[in-house]
């Protein structure tokens, strides 16, 4: 088979666009109106998960029934909707239908017909653990939500309200309780109230007097004169995340290899993404804070999905079940993904404007958004993310306007953390929020380590602002430079790692950490010597065990989030191999593990591989599609095919391809406003000589110029005359000598054939992590912890003590 090569004839940019150009400012998708279709077609289209029709989703399978119940397989997607067949169900009936993918939004039923006053009652699960007469959870303070009672008061389309939106299910489970007033635990649907069935019939002459005479029994639950009864058509589905996208598979990237998981898990990433977007009026899942606010009268274990949490259309938030809120902590890994995918960036400028309108009177960003930000709420962590965020969007977006009207408040949050770098030369940590991971104390780290790299991104920023004066800069040069001292301290050389912080937790203290987040930060930002990077990388890759990388700063935990950041740092590192043999070992295992939806990406679960995330008491309660976990999508472009832009809407970029040892080809990229990215590299050989040769194809935007690197070797490229360059390398000598390996060639290519001879490594056995089951138990709660001083009127003092003092909002300390 011959290597597909991107000619002339065939550039990414198709004759009409290229008409159209002269009209049109740029001649990539438009963010303010997404694609109807998408940017990139080809077979790889079959990895995305969004629906076909997102207004009308249909379950594929019956998961399980039980009772009263007929013809359910009638309602499926693959049934004949010719026979005229109905679904009915009666007191003491269940069905649990299964979606193909984890799903989100409003249930609707086409009921045919109805007798004596039915309800039914609705559960949803994510996982098929939780399905049932009980949902899995969005709150902590009960172990499962409560159901949602429905009753059907009339023939014909029947929807549960807006407010009733499920962010995230792929098992819905229908069942009508066996008694008129059930024994299940439940809550009643708005204006959908417990019907009343006592004396709602009344019964003839003749049944009361054989009753008295003759000595009739009452009618039984099985009597059809009395017994309730629904006959349904059709249940479906109308999903309501996304809402920026008229076409949720118009996709403005792609990526393709020779790994079929690595391919799905880059689509479970970006179909996270749009899970966890949503309509602003459809957020806010943690009910006992919003009571804060809102005053709602909801019952312990109830759940709706009606609060404002920013303006606009459109807003990314952390999860698709709960929270349903703007968390600045996810944007770092959500941002790249989302742009790389969808290109949905008004979503995420909508929750960038949500945290900055937010913003404290003392240039402190709010730990996150509505509900959250009233009452003081701080993360030094979080607080530079909302400033990574910020750089992310105009990275990809362009919007230097938006980025002027905000430069005023970024300037003051990035002077609050530039102020807490004191004479040990790194960041005093004064709040213990992060990522509900314990320990956020002292001179840390991984905070450290992330404002190192916001003072360089900062520069990039007033760059492209052309606003700083020289001395501005150079002021976060320097402190860039003192934030490196310091951070060379807390390397424990035995280890090969950073400890956490200078205090107990450090490399001789008591209770020493050697944590992932930190240590992967280091990398990434670039603060750690290069001379360190590769063993720092390859001791982190040491310690993973069967189901993936543990957080040692957050025991018995697997953290996609942190992970993620692993991820990166080991691109960082250099250590490609790393970073894909990590995404199929945890990625895969998040996809096709027991519990897991096949279709999204969880929080967080345990290092023996169960799908509880220690953060909370309630299994439940676990989101299995959170943003934060969505690390490969970006990985996987910006690392294997290694696109990464370098000014707005890259207008400069620079192109490092590495397939690593696990895969023989792949092929990706995104567009941005200014046009398309695309790369393809595949191991190959030459028919006539059977050498092995690597063989490159990219494609840029044109106006654009950059710098490729491949095979060791670097070169400056414009699109003066071409937007479409084709090299190859020799990766085995010759016969006559060996000094070419490394030369790149631009030659006849129907020479080249896919390499047959490659064979992917066997991968490497590890044991399954060991429970710590008193540290557990220790652990719970600490999430609730980040509500509790709102709950209790307090307000959180960004400038407290080492712990995080609480302070009253009067001023008075706790």
């Amino acid at each position: 088979m011959l290597f597909p090569i991107f000619r002339a004839s065939s550039l990414l940019f198709l004759s009409s666009a290229a008409a159209q150009a002269s009209s049109r400012k740029h001649d990539g998708p438009d963010y303010d109106s997404l694609p109807l279709i998408t940017i990139f077609p080809g077979p790889w289209e079959n990895g995305i998960r969004a629906p076909v029709n997102k207004s009308h989703i249909v379950p594929t399978k019956i998961f399980n029934y039980e009772g009263a119940v007929s013809g359910a397989e009638s309602v499926l997607q693959t049934a004949d909707r010719r026979r005229g067949l109905s679904w009915v169900i009666s007191p003491g009936g269940l069905v649990t239908f299964e979606f193909e993918e984890n799903i989100a939004g409003r249930v609707c039923f086409e009921v045919n017909s109805i007798k004596h006053n039915p309800y039914v009652v609705i559960s949803y699960s994510e996982s098929p653990f939780f399905t049932g007469r009980e949902p899995d959870a969005t709150g902590d303070r009960q172990e499962r939500d409560l159901a949602l009672k429905y009753s059907i008061k009339h023939k014909g389309q029947n929807c549960v309200g807006e407010g009733y939106i499920r962010g995230g299910f792929k098992y819905l489970t229908v069942f009508m309780p066996e008694n008129d007033v059930p024994s299940e635990e439940g809550f009643w649907h708005v204006d959908r109230s417990s019907p009343q069935r006592a004396d709602q019939q009344t019964k003839p002459w003749y049944e009361i007097v054989g009753q008295r005479i003759l000595g009739w029994r009452k009618a039984s639950k099985n009597d059809t004169t009395t017994v309730p009864e629904v006959r349904i058509s059709s249940i479906w589905v109308n999903c309501t995340a996304f809402p920026s996208q008229p076409n949720g598979r118009a996709y403005t990237g792609y990526f393709d290899s020779s790994s079929s998981l690595l391919n799905r898990v880059w689509y479970a990433g970006a179909y996270t993404l749009q899970l966890s977007t949503i309509d602003p009026r459809e957020g806010g899942a943690i009910l006992d804070f919003n009571r804060l606010f809102d005053h709602n009268t909801a019952p312990q274990g109830g759940w709706y999905s009606n609060f404002t949490i920013a303006n606009g259309s459109a807003v990314t938030t952390d999860g698709a079940k709960r929270d349903r809120m703007v968390w600045p902590g996810d944007m770092t890994i959500a941002v790249p993904g989302i742009a790389i995918s969808t290109y949905d960036m008004l979503a995420v400028r909508n929750a960038l404007d949500t945290i900055y309108d937010h913003q404290y009177w003392d240039g402190s960003m709010p730990y996150a958004g509505p509900p959250m930000g009233f009452y003081g709420e701080f993360s030094d962590t979080y607080h530079l993310h909302t400033l990574i965020g910020t750089h992310a969007y105009v990275l990809y977006s362009g919007d230097l306007d938006w980025l002027k009207r905000r430069w005023p408040a970024y300037l003051k949050a990035l002077d609050i953390s530039i102020a807490k770098v004191d004479e040990f030369n790194l960041l005093h940590v004064s709040s213990i929020y992060d990522w509900i991971r314990p320990g956020m104390t002292g001179h840390n780290i991984e905070a450290s380590s992330i404002l190192y790299d916001v003072l360089g991104k900062s520069i990039e920023l007033a760059s492209w602002l052309g606003v700083e004066p020289t001395s501005k800069v150079e002021a976060w040069v320097h402190v860039r430079s003192r934030l490196v001292k310091g951070i060379a301290t807390l390397y424990c050389a035995e280890d090969a790692l950073f400890s956490d912080n200078k205090g107990r937790r450090s490399c001789t203290g008591s209770e020493k950490v050697l944590p992932q987040d930190g240590n992967s930060w280091a990398l990434i930002s670039g603060a750690s010597s290069p001379s360190l990077a590769h063993n720092i990388s390859l001791a982190l890759r040491s310690r993973w065990t069967k189901f993936g990388a543990p957080a040692a700063e957050f025991p018995n935990v697997i953290s996609p989030f942190a992970s993620s950041f692993e991820l990166l740092g080991h691109v960082a590192a250099k250590n490609h191999d790393a970073a894909v043999e990590l995404i199929e070992l945890m990625w895969g295992y998040m996809l096709d593990g027991p519990g897991m939806t096949n279709s999204t990406l969880i929080e967080g679960y345990r290092i023996d591989g169960y799908i509880h995330y220690p953060a909370y008491r309630s299994v439940a309660r676990n989101s299995h599609a959170h943003g934060w976990s969505t690390g490969p999508t970006t990985v996987l472009t910006q690392g294997i095919l290694g696109i990464r832009l370098t000014s707005p809407l890259g207008k400069t970029w620079e192109i490092e391809p590495c397939l690593s040892r696990w895969l023989s080809y792949a092929r990706g990229g995104f567009a941005t406003k200014l046009g398309k990215f695309e790369v393809s590299v595949r191991r190959m050989r030459t028919v006539s000589t059977g050498r092995a040769v690597e063989a490159l194809n990219i494609t840029v935007p044109a106006g654009s110029s950059g710098i490729l690197t491949f095979g060791g070797k670097s070169q400056s490229l414009s699109t003066t005359s071409t937007t479409s360059f084709s090299f190859s390398f020799f990766t085995s000598p010759g016969k006559l000598s060996g000094l070419d390996k490394n030369v790149w060639v631009v030659e006849d290519w129907s020479d080249l054939v896919e390499d047959g001879e490659w064979i992917k490594p066997k991968v490497e056995e590890r044991p399954v992590g060991v429970i710590d089951w008193e540290v557990l138990e220790r652990g719970y709660g600490f999430a609730e912890m980040r509500y509790a001083h709102a709950k209790a009127g307090l307000e959180q003092d960004r400038w407290g003590g080492r712990d995080g003092e609480l302070k009253r909002k009067d001023g008075w300390a706790k």
